[in-house]
């Protein structure tokens, strides 16, 4: 038996952000709807972005979407579910996309689609939610060097959309949560060590 991600991280990241959040939840949905002209926002966001004349800034790209969250024909959508759903104690909600630990660089494109789209239907639900897309890779395999981040500079805004390793265990948890989350493992899964290296070992080649 191979873990894959979710079998894994997913409840953990939930168990342990339960102590910092209102709430936390896996496989959720964003919402239902996206107005044609978020989708028109969305869709020139995307081409900008590959054709590099646009830089990533989300928060920037948020506030555009929040400007016509509800303008133009409502649209029905069936969207990737969101991985985990946090609810912080100053309502900010983040909405998480969990991805393995080297995803296809190509695969980045449509990573920010869903994030963006993620937005656009939870503005049309409340326009004036605080709300923010994450994507995070809980696990580096380049440790001890820093994750290579460069294939998705032209495409996340890195400081606001990306979480990496200790920065989502801490995020989820609080300082020193990456730390304490790596001794629990260490000390219960010692008899799961073989299927465990199996798993990361297709990313560290």
């Amino acid at each position: 038996m191979i873990f894959g991600e979710t079998s894994i991280f997913e409840p953990v990241a939930v168990a342990l952000a339960e102590s910092s959040f209102v709430s936390a939840d896996s496989q959720q949905i964003a919402g239902t709807q996206i107005s044609s002209e978020a989708h028109r926002v969305i869709q020139s966001i995307m081409d900008g972005l590959t054709t590099a004349n646009l830089s990533p800034n989300k928060p920037d790209e948020i506030d555009t979407i929040r400007k016509v969250c509800r303008q133009g024909e409502m649209k029905t959508v069936k969207l990737t579910k969101v991985d985990i759903k946090l609810v912080a104690h100053n309502g900010t909600i983040y909405l998480v996309d969990l991805k393995t630990a080297k995803p296809n660089a190509g695969g980045f494109k449509e990573f920010k689609r869903t994030l963006l789209e993620w937005v656009a239907a939870t503005l049309a639900n409340n326009p004036m939610a605080n709300v923010q897309t994450i994507i995070a890779i809980p696990y580096n395999p380049y440790e001890p060097q820093p994750y290579n981040r460069w294939t998705m500079r032209g495409m996340l805004d890195l400081d606001n959309e990306l979480k990496v390793a200790n920065e989502f265990w801490d995020f989820l948890g609080g300082s020193g949560a990456y730390l304490d989350l790596l001794d629990i493992f260490e000390r219960i899964g010692i008899e799961l060590r073989p299927e465990i290296d199996q798993y990361f070992a297709r990313y560290n080649r």
